[in-house]
């Protein structure tokens, strides 16, 4: 009788401690699901266009569709901003420098890097050539690194330029020194890396932002002169500056801060011709609003990706709060 006392005691005991930790646990979960804010989709807009710029400062590739991975937009084989223009010293070579770069066009077919410009042959070279040796580069006041794509793309980059100067050419491969935007601007993640954009994975700016510019200046100007990733249709000028958080299909972004422009935005896409003063000077009389650019007028927003996937011309966009 003794010893089925003690057992049934004992079994008591643990049957307490077990009912005591499943209505913890049950508490734990409730109150977990009451405190955490869900999140609440709006749409706010309607991708228009997706652009890469497979080189830096080179002619914009507009396509349907792309993959939007954390250094940016993929489309096949070519990948935002990836490729490289630099002098033998390794320093960038961009529009501001160079503006009839905006001309030259880069596709990527079977294996090989075709590139073209005004007044020029059309040059293919493989589109990987590992043996060749890798450059350290200057963009800004970061140092990063890329692989030359070879003396045929370099002679063809100096005649084009028609300078004294030699240029190369060269490619951001995964296993290169890679920029950490937040070694510049603390807004961003720490883990944030790109390869050769001057900031941010994606920029992401609206149709009618860019037309309301152009109402000040009596002409319309298109989207192309700011180079973004994303071009958003059906919402209001401005109106980007206060989406924090959005998502498109399953991509979800964050946007870290505005894009402070420079004296790149009056290189006309068309021509190549530099201006050195509108559309800029008529965006400072109005754009001063991000203390964190100072001196540079905003047009469009910088993102960071924090969920990949793939992207789409038609998507809405859907802007995220909690």
């Amino acid at each position: 009788m003794e010893f089925m006392a003690n057992l049934f005691a004992q079994n008591r005991k643990a049957a307490l401690c077990f009912a005591g930790a499943s209505a913890a646990l049950l508490g734990f979960g409730l109150g977990y699901r009451y405190l955490r804010k869900p999140k609440k989709f709006t749409q706010v807009g309607v991708v228009s266009q997706l652009l890469l710029h497979p080189m830096k400062s080179g002619k914009a590739v507009p396509v349907e569709a792309a993959e939007c991975l954390r250094m940016g937009l993929k489309y096949g084989e070519l990948e935002d901003r990836h490729w490289l223009v630099i002098t033998d010293d390794g320093h960038m070579v961009t529009g501001r420098q160079q503006p009839r770069l905006v001309l030259v066009s880069m596709s990527c077919e079977g294996g090989q890097l075709c590139l073209n410009g005004p007044d020029m042959e059309e040059l293919r070279v493989p589109l990987h050539q590992p043996s060749n040796p890798v450059y350290k580069c200057r963009i800004f006041s970061s140092d990063t690194e890329g692989r030359d794509c070879g003396d045929e793309v370099s002679d063809w980059l100096t005649r084009y330029f028609k300078g004294e100067k030699t240029y190369r050419l060269v490619h951001y491969e995964p296993h290169l020194k890679t920029r950490r935007p937040a070694e510049k601007e603390p807004a961003f993640p720490k883990d944030d890396k790109v390869a050769y954009p001057d900031a941010a994975p994606i920029m992401l700016m609206s149709e009618a932002s860019v037309k309301d510019l152009g109402s000040k200046l009596d002409r319309d100007i298109s989207v192309l002169q700011f180079r973004p990733s994303i071009v958003v249709s059906d919402c209001k000028a401005f109106i980007e500056d206060t989406w924090d958080n959005i998502q498109i299909g399953q991509v979800e972004m964050k946007r870290v801060m505005g894009c402070g422009r420079c004296i790149f935005t009056t290189v006309d896409p068309e021509t190549g011709v530099i201006s050195r003063k509108e559309p800029l000077d008529t965006l400072r009389t109005y754009r001063l609003t991000d203390p964190a650019q100072k001196t540079a007028p905003i047009l469009g927003q910088y993102y960071t990706v924090k969920k990949t996937g793939i992207l789409h011309v038609g998507d809405p966009v859907y802007r995220i709060s909690y």
